[in-house]
């Protein structure tokens, strides 16, 4: 795997045995742990203070700079609709950033997703143009005129299955032809997240791992107490990364 990415936080609660950082100096602490982990990129969700992800200017500037002032490493954000359904309005506050991230996904399975990633493209913020596996993302993303000016292609496999997630991945980047010639990065969810890593790294593309994606380590028992331990875990499994 050539890249790690990492997401300090996510829709996870205490509830789910997991410790979700829900304020931005806990989001950075977070952070920097992962990145001493092996992480080498931070993908946050900015959070209001009743833990909703939020793509308020406030919201986005205090986890951003936190993150900032704790990393060396590009940090980024969503601007989907699980943090504002209505496009109208999204679109609104991404024009309104005034602190931008050093790069924001974009779901091209989302209605109204192509007018925040031409906004970012203006302000001069990097985009990410996130699909997903059993929707027309891939199919959108082939024909989209924005499609060479994103930085990257985020493929979520939703296959949650160890037994076949595997193979769902394999056929994911097929079905986005040559991506206008961007990275892909892998990543899946819960059981499937690790076994997407495996031909993420045969095929030499960029890989995430999160507690988002899945709080459970690799025995499948035992659940993370951090992102930073599953960081370090699953290297260790994939990579022979040993730091401590």
């Amino acid at each position: 795997m050539r890249v790690r990415q990492v997401c300090p936080n996510g829709p996870r609660a205490a509830a789910d045995g997991v410790v979700v950082p829900l304020v931005p100096q806990a989001m950075a602490q977070s952070a920097a742990e992962a990145v001493a982990a092996g992480a080498t990129r931070i993908h946050v969700r900015p959070k209001t203070p009743c833990g909703r992800d939020s793509v308020s200017p406030r919201m986005v500037a205090a986890a951003v700079d936190a993150i900032r002032a704790r990393v060396d490493v590009p940090v980024g954000a969503p601007t989907g609709a699980r943090a504002e359904p209505d496009p109208a309005v999204r679109l609104d506050r991404v024009r309104h950033w005034e602190v931008l991230p050093g790069f924001a996904s974009v779901g091209r399975h989302e209605p109204g997703a192509e007018q925040p990633a031409a906004a970012l493209l203006d302000l001069g913020a990097g985009v990410e143009a996130g699909i997903r596996s059993g929707t027309d993302g891939a199919a959108r993303f082939a024909t989209w005129p924005l499609g060479p000016k994103v930085l990257r292609v985020p493929a979520k496999v939703t296959d949650r299955y160890p037994q076949t997630a595997e193979q769902s991945a394999r056929g994911l980047p097929t079905g986005l032809g040559d991506a206008h010639g961007r990275p892909v990065l892998l990543r899946g969810e819960e059981g499937g997240a690790r076994p997407v890593l495996r031909p993420a790294g045969r095929l030499g593309l960029a890989a995430r791992i999160r507690l988002e994606d899945t709080p459970s380590l690799p025995d499948g028992q035992q659940r993370a107490l951090s992102n930073a331990q599953l960081v370090a875990v699953v290297l260790r499994e994939h990579t022979g990364d040993r730091r401590p």
